[in-house]
This record gives C-alpha cells, sequence and structure tokens, in this order.
C-alpha cells in the first residue's frame, strides 16, 4: 500500500490476442489515474519476470484464448515465471480475467492461471478477480471500470487513490 498522501504506483499487464484485453485496460487505467494514482500500462511481450518490482501494486488484464490457453503475447511472462520461480512476497496484485463463458471449464483460464501462479510465487492478491464473460451483454470495458474504481478504494486502502465518491 502507498504511505498516506503518496499515489499509489500501478502497472497494468496486458494479455490479448484481439485488442480486447488491451481496450479494457486502458479504460482502467484512466480510472486508475483519474483516482490519483500513477499508473503504468505494459503490454506482455514487452515484460520478463523483472517486472514485478517491490512498491509497485499489479494489475493482470489478460483475455483467454481456446480452451483455456493464454494469449500468445503472455505466454513467454507466464512461462518465464513459472521456470524462474521468482519470490514474489512483496508484491500486491489484483486480476482481470477475460473469457467467454461457452468454453465451460476453461472459461477464462487466462487470468485464473495467472492468479494462481502469483499466489504460488508469494504475491498477495488485493481483492476478488474479476471474471467477465463475453456472452453476458456488459460491455467488459464498462464493468471493468466499475470494478477498478471499487478495487482502488476498497481494496488497494486509502492511502491509494483520492476518489471518495462512490459510482463517480
Amino acid at each position: 500500500m502507498a504511505a498516506e498522501g503518496e499515489q499509489a504506483k500501478i502497472t497494468i499487464l496486458v494479455g490479448t490476442m484481439t485488442g480486447t484485453a488491451e481496450m479494457v485496460a486502458q479504460e482502467v487505467e484512466q480510472v486508475l489515474r483519474d483516482a490519483g494514482c500513477d499508473v503504468a500500462l505494459c503490454m506482455m511481450n514487452d515484460c520478463g519476470p523483472e517486472v514485478f518490482e517491490p512498491g509497485r501494486v499489479f494489475l493482470v488484464c489478460t483475455s483467454t484464448y481456446g480452451f483455456g490457453n493464454l494469449p500468445d503475447n503472455a505466454l513467454d511472462l507466464f512461462e518465464a515465471l513459472e521456470s524462474s520461480r521468482p519470490d514474489l512476497s512483496a508484491i500486491r496484485y489484483g486480476v482481470i480475467a477475460l473469457g467467454d463463458g461457452t468454453y465451460g471449464d476453461t472459461f477464462a483460464q487466462g487470468g485464473i492461471r495467472f492468479d494462481k501462479l502469483l499466489a504460488e510465487l508469494g504475491a498477495k492478491r488485493a481483492g476478488e478477480v474479476l471474471v467477465h464473460d463475453a456472452n453476458a451483454n456488459t460491455l467488459p470495458e464498462e464493468v471493468a471500470a466499475q470494478w477498478a474504481r471499487d478495487w482502488v478504494r476498497n481494496d488497494l486502502g486509502p492511502a491509494a487513490g483520492t476518489d471518495t465518491q462512490r459510482g463517480s
């Protein structure tokens, strides 16, 4: 958590195949900036395990490809984390998992797999995972924006953001 009066430093890690997760992440980035956070957006293909630097909060925003697969641009980061097994006990994170509910047991597994791996590596999740179903008749960027408002307010603590109005 950020110290009193200090901006939360959040890195959004984006895993996407078609651009939907990137669009969602950009909307969330704006919400977090409006809440007073220092935000960086990083496509996962540009990141290695060293991206997880202490003092930042990480938000994994990823789609799921096919039957529970990670997007191509997220695969290298995931596999590098699996093989190098860094100690992430100083890291806090959140997850936005996008998927299609018609895939049953593999629905939203891209984000769920990241959540499980980060927890195994000692990172501490802030709040609940947002799981969005493409068939829900809701726009993922709108659902994620509301989730992000609540996440920064309720799960990252009062110093994380300055947005105090609910539903704003």
